[in-house]
């Protein structure tokens, strides 16, 4: 087993594949590889990946990793995007940022 897992990301009109290790949050790794999970207003105005204002969503397209944190829990369940500052990478992931004016909206 090795400790890095491949987080495949779709945005922006395109895929950027991605080694990231176990354990890293999900919203660090794909603002170290210079992929922001904001929309234009949530990068400037977001709650620093703790999880409160849902500006971070990502779709998972590949796999359903249980939900760490009672506001990605919410998302989850009445499906709006996942927060990638509450999603540890354990796996294999494939994402997709999608397009929204802050949040994202409902699937």
């Amino acid at each position: 087993m090795t400790d890095t897992a491949t987080v495949t990301v779709h945005h922006d009109g395109t895929t950027t594949t991605l080694a990231v290790d176990h354990g890293t949050v999900l919203r660090d790794a794909l603002r170290e590889a210079g992929i922001s999970p904001h929309s234009s207003v949530g990068q400037r105005v977001n709650c620093g990946g703790r999880g409160l204002c849902a500006t971070c969503g990502v779709r998972i397209l590949d796999a359903d990793p249980d939900p760490d944190h009672w506001h990605d829990d919410l998302a989850d369940r009445f499906g709006y995007p996942r927060l990638s500052c509450q999603l540890r990478v354990s796996e294999d992931l494939t994402v997709r940022i999608p397009e929204k004016l802050v949040w994202g909206g409902r699937e």
